[in-house]
Order: structure tokens, then sequence, then C-alpha cells
């Protein structure tokens, strides 16, 4: 036992003492290898560092591209919604039409969406910009033709984004729920019941907003499909300047009626007329 583990130990110094003299010699020749082979080596290093400030810059442009992209996405965004209060401003203060100011927002979403790599953000870009499409046409009053015309952008819209992300639930019921909105408005109500019934009835849109919104829409569609029309407002009658009869000296009674369905005005008082003498000394 005492020869066998003697054996074994000699062995062992054998081999540490043959890789101690490989290791040796081969720094010792490292000098001599390193100047026949210097241009091969600066080429590598040359080659790895190259590829990794290309690796790192592409990587830090990415997502200084991502967060700029994400911040006009989210402006384009809230021109809409600036659109939508402007409208509803002019609609309720001048009794204006300022529907279109939803177009310019509208095509900006489209441009957004054309030159964004990022599926996602484009997918959401067409959504939004066929929202934009029908909700100027529900603040607006159009004939028949550009209300048809209108929709079949939005629905160009639509599926251009389903196209782009069929696999996002989220999105494609979105997208899908959208062109049932759109068969609806075109009078296409079979096309747009059956789009519902797919929503609801796809195991993978079951926890998206979309399916509830479909299953609600399936509940509700017989309502819609009538014609449904609204009587006209009555009109405001007209301010009338009443004035009675008063004695000498006195100052005709110059104020109007009230109307409760009209805001005051400071400046509705007509000019009252004063005697030539009435700021004259007494004789």
């Amino acid at each position: 036992t005492i020869y066998r583990i003697t054996e074994k130990e000699m062995k062992s110094d054998h081999r540490h003492e043959l890789k101690t003299n490989e290791l040796a010699e081969w720094l010792g020749n490292l000098p001599e290898w390193t100047k026949e082979n210097l241009v091969t080596i600066i080429a590598v290093v040359v080659v790895v560092v190259v590829a990794g400030a290309l690796y790192g810059w592409r990587l830090y442009s990415r997502n200084v591209l991502l967060v700029h992209e994400e911040a006009e996405f989210t402006n384009l965004l809230n021109q809409i919604s600036g659109g939508k209060m402007q409208i509803l401003q002019g609609q309720e203060a001048q009794g204006r039409d300022w529907s279109f100011l939803l177009l310019q927002p509208a095509n900006n979403l489209q441009a957004f969406a054309k030159k964004t790599s990022h599926k996602r953000m484009a997918a959401m870009a067409l959504i939004k910009r066929a929202e934009a499409l029908r909700a100027e046409l529900h603040y607006g009053s159009v004939e028949a033709q550009y209300l048809a015309s209108q929709t079949n952008l939005a629905k160009a819209s639509y599926t251009e984004a389903l196209e782009k992300c069929p696999t996002i639930p989220s999105l494609a019921a979105t997208a899908k729920f959208g062109l049932g909105l759109c068969e609806e408005e075109l009078g296409n109500f079979g096309q747009a019941r059956q789009m519902y019934q797919d929503i609801a009835g796809n195991s993978d849109f079951e926890n998206t907003l979309a399916a509830v919104q479909a299953k609600r829409r399936l509940e509700t569609m017989a309502d819609y499909q009538q014609n449904i029309v609204f009587k006209p407002a009555p009109k405001v009658p007209e301010s009338m300047t009443q004035t009675i009869p008063t004695g000498t000296g006195q100052l005709p009674n110059i104020i109007p009626p009230f109307n409760i369905y009209r805001p005051l005005e400071f400046d509705m008082l007509t000019e009252s007329k004063v005697p030539v003498d009435a700021n004259v000394p007494g004789k």
C-alpha cells in the first residue's frame, strides 16, 4: 500500500513537472509568436472592438428611438383628445362644425405607423387612426357618400393593424371589434354580428376588453338597427325690448324680458334717448 501511494505521488509530480515545462516553453516562445502573428492579432482585436461598439451603439440607439417614438405617439393621442374638446366647444359656443380638426391627427397617426419599426406601436397607431376617422363622422353632419368613404378608410386601418399584430390578443380583438363597428355604420348588420360572435367565442380574447364590448353589442344590437330621428331643437325666442309709456322727464323702461334659454349679455341694452335739455341747469 505504501508503495502504491508513493508511485501515485510520483506520477502526479511527474505530470505537474511536464505541465510546468510546457507552460514555461510556451511563455518563452510567446514574444516570437507574437511578432510572427502581430498583424493577425491586431486584426482580431479591431474586429472584436468594432463589433462590441456597434452592438452597444445599436442597443443604445434602439432604446433612445423607442423612447422618442413613445413620446411622439403620446403627443399624437393628445392631439386627438384636444381636437375633440375643440369640436365640442365650437358646437356649444358657436354652433359650428369643427369635426374636420380630427383629420390631420388621423393622418399623422398613419404616417407614424408607417415609419416606426415597432409593430405593436404601429398597430396601436392604426387603431387610433381608425377611431379618429369614425369620430370625425360622429361629431359632424356628413352625407352618406362621405360617410361610406371615410368608414372604408377606417376599415382599412383596422385591417392593417390586425395584420401587424395578429398574435397579440388585446390588439387583435380591438381591431376586429372596430371592423364590426364599421360594418354596423355601413348598415351591414349581419357581418357585424358575425364578427362580434367570433370575438366573444374566441378563447384567446376571453380576458380582453373587446370581448366584453362584443358581448354587450350583441345584446343591444337590435336597438341600433332602427333609424332614430331627433326632433329639431326648439327655436329660442328673440329678446324684445319692452317700452312702457312714462311721464314727462322720466326715462323709458329699457330692461328686456328675462330669457332662461339665453345667457346674460351685458351689451344687449339699447341706448336710451335722453332729452336734449336733460343736463341743462334749470332756468
